[in-house]
């Protein structure tokens, strides 16, 4: 059962995600990713199997399937 360990609420829904991921300083994009969505507050979990894959892939175990440019601001 399902329980948001942000805020508390037991409702969710599974959803695809895009998360941006930093490693070792470099910026990658990953779109498309089953998660399960807190109903109430928007938190994003992964399940930890899924969690791996993403891990292997953007630590270089993975082909990207395109490249984009991105600007940068700074405050």
């Amino acid at each position: 059962m399902f329980q948001c360990h942000v805020c508390g609420s037991t409702e969710a829904q599974e959803n695809l995600v895009d998360e941006v991921f930093r490693v070792n300083g470099k910026l990658f994009v990953v779109e498309k990713i089953p998660a399960t969505v807190c109903s109430r507050c928007g938190e994003v979990t992964f399940s930890i199997e899924r969690a791996e894959r993403v891990r292997k892939m953007v630590n270089g175990d993975g082909k990207p399937v395109k490249s984009i440019e991105v600007d940068v601001f700074a405050c």
